[in-house]
């Protein structure tokens, strides 16, 4: 057992986190992560209503009675999105850990610190963490160049970017980007994290909401087969390496391109039902980390957490003693 910052502060077992992920943070997956002593996230936006999160944070807790937590990722949108009403969501369902992303966590620091509700609020870059931690969140989740997702437009990996961020943190951190092996968990650890966030390890699992072919094409895939889209834009995301992530890069390349010139390819809709629903993973873009060359099998949450704490501790306990002179 590892007893960390991170561990103690949010009463967890093992200091592994499954993040917010759209299309996948719902209660199957989400239970399972519990059920295993990691610490998982619902996707609120996942749910097309506060009403329907609600339900599903109690269908949640029928399936566990371990902690999890809630993302509420804070973006501009077409649709205004009834924030507040997600919000009280969440706290009426009686959940104490949220996890925020994407905009200033700000607006909704006051309610969820009123009712007991600890933040971790995900970050691509010192700047950010600290100036969050300011604000007053619980903990950062610093995302390295390696995350699936968006990195921010610094390229800065985890090998430097989570030491950076301890150096100027006094809050716990998890550690985000590429990880997926119980080595590195330690490397995340020695470099001053007191958690790793998995979210590519997780989707080629056994209680993973997504299509077989998924996590197959995940467990298939190297190191090499992800691809950064929408850089032109300033708003870099690593997604998958497939036909359509590749014509997506060709054509945000050409003089003058707009968003708009790709927006029916990278689509979240068509991500979500050709991809993780139907199984076509050529047909629609989807996120995935570098850590795809890290992920040999699928296998169930509960095995994945012990599997990778059961290497954690072998590391810890026997291969790095045997190197000191």
């Amino acid at each position: 057992m590892f007893k960390t910052d991170f561990t103690e502060a949010f009463g967890i077992e093992h200091p592994i986190v499954c993040g917010g992920m759209t299309g996948l943070g719902t209660a199957e997956l989400i239970s399972a992560v519990a059920e295993a002593g990691a610490l998982g996230f619902l996707t609120a936006l996942t749910q097309p209503s506060p009403e329907a999160l609600a339900k599903e944070i109690a269908r949640t807790q029928t399936m566990t009675d371990k902690p999890f937590g809630v993302n509420l990722t804070i973006l501009p949108t077409i649709e205004p999105v009834p924030y507040d009403e997600y919000r009280a969501a969440i706290i009426e369902s009686g959940i104490k850990i949220v996890e925020t992303a994407g905009s200033s966590p700000a607006p909704h620091l006051p309610d969820f610190k009123a009712s007991g509700v600890k933040v971790i609020h995900k970050a691509v870059a010192v700047r950010h963490a600290v100036k969050a931690q300011s604000l007053g969140v619980d903990a950062i989740s610093i995302d390295g160049f390696e995350c699936a997702g968006h990195p921010g437009e610094d390229d800065i990996g985890g090998l430097v970017l989570i030491p950076a961020a301890a150096a100027q943190l006094t809050i716990p951190i998890i550690a985000s980007g590429g990880i997926a092996t119980g080595a590195g968990l330690v490397a995340a650890l020695a470099l001053g994290a007191h958690a790793v966030n998995m979210g590519t390890r997780f989707m080629a699992t056994a209680e993973a909401p997504i299509h077989e072919n998924v996590k197959n094409q995940i467990v298939a895939n190297s190191e090499r087969d992800t691809i950064v889209v929408f850089r032109q834009f300033h708003n870099s995301a690593r997604v998958a390496r497939n036909a359509v992530s590749e014509e997506i890069t060709e054509i945000a390349t050409r003089p003058g391109a707009t968003f708009k010139d790709v927006a029916h390819l990278a689509s979240g809709v068509r991500g979500r039902e050709r991809v993780l629903g139907a199984g076509d993973t050529g047909d629609g873009m989807w996120w995935a980390s570098q850590a795809q060359g890290l992920i040999t099998e699928i296998d169930t949450c509960a095995n994945v957490v012990d599997t990778i704490m059961t290497s954690a501790r072998d590391i810890v306990a026997d291969r790095l003693p045997r190197m000191l002179a």
